[in-house]
């Protein structure tokens, strides 16, 4: 029990600071730590598929991107406040995975992570050539009264921080269960998951929805954030890059990884273009450094590190026999 208290602090002191923030934030720094949410839940997805379940996915732009247009369309078409639509994206997000998930479980490894790209791709450039979608210039809500903008900030910010806190409770569950042990049998060995009477095709397109339609969600919510959604920051590549990095400095196979990989990347873009301001192009190019760093001398990511080294057992999915 005492461990458990222990583990439970910092979600209390989260809360806390959630609750506390709006009086103590200006917009621009509600802004930013919603960011930081969003990169944090759509990292713990990516991580759920590729840590977890073995899938190296490099299209998750897809979902993210889907997510921001099912939001912005489903409000202009029903005439609700496009904060129901964080529910649309979420439902299409996983349909769409359903749908797709037949094609890509054809494939393994590069073959599968290459091609899940390229359909990303694909995507991309046909929401860009049709213009009832808004073409490459996209397309805003058709009714802003409904938005009050003297609590936008505070609002996606308090949505930002439940969405977050769905995704790492949730996953923690899901790994503690049968499942989520299914996940991982699969990843270490699919072979033998299967001659142990382990369903590998269920298990993988459960990751794989559950993944693509939490990205959908958290792109929903991020482009709400700009008011404007536009195919060539919906579907940018660069945030299955963020994913991608957050979770491989972080700790990857690790709960706790995504959210040690946000902080730095934050702190590292915050470094780079605030406080010493350079170009994007070094920007990225410190990312770059950071990330084959960490591959060489901590293969498995910051957190292990921290975790062995102070002896922390936060988010630990392993049980006590």
């Amino acid at each position: 029990m005492n461990a458990l208290i222990v583990r439970a602090i910092p979600f209390v002191l989260f809360i806390v600071f959630v609750l506390s923030a709006p009086f103590m934030l200006g917009d621009g720094s509600l802004h930013l730590a919603t960011e930081m949410f969003i990169v944090i839940v759509i990292a713990s997805m990516w991580n759920l598929l590729a840590g977890y379940a073995g899938l190296m996915s490099l299209g998750h732009q897809m979902y993210f991107g889907a997510g921001g247009y099912v939001l912005y369309l489903f409000a202009n078409a029903t005439g609700l406040h496009p904060y129901t639509g964080l529910f649309a994206a979420f439902v299409f997000g996983g349909l769409a995975a359903v749908v797709i998930a037949p094609l890509l479980f054809r494939l393994r490894d590069a073959y599968f992570a290459i091609t899940s790209w390229v359909l990303a791709e694909m995507v991309s450039i046909a929401v860009q050539k049709t213009d009832a979608l808004g073409g490459i210039t996209g397309f805003s809500l058709t009714d802003m009264s409904v938005i009050d903008f003297a609590q936008f900030e505070t609002q996606m910010f308090q949505i930002g921080a439940a969405m977050l806190l769905v995704a790492v409770l949730g996953s923690l569950w899901l790994l503690r269960s049968k499942p989520g042990l299914a996940f991982m049998c699969v990843r270490d060995n699919e072979r033998a998951a299967s001659a142990i009477g382990i369903d590998v095709w269920p298990n993988r397109l459960l990751a794989y929805v559950l993944s693509a339609a939490g990205c959908a969600a958290a792109g929903g919510l991020s482009m709400l954030g700009g008011l404007v959604v536009q195919p060539g920051n919906a579907f940018s590549p660069d945030w299955t890059v963020i994913m991608t990095f957050v979770v491989v400095v972080g700790g990857i196979g690790t709960l706790e990884g995504p959210i040690v990989g946000t902080i730095v990347y934050y702190l590292l873009r915050q470094v780079l273009t605030v406080i010493i301001p350079l170009s994007g192009t070094w920007y990225l190019v410190a990312m770059g450094v950071v990330a084959v760093a960490t591959m060489l001398y901590a293969p498995g990511g910051l957190w292990p590190i921290f975790r062995d080294r102070l002896r922390l057992d936060w988010l630990t999915i392993r049980r006590t026999l």
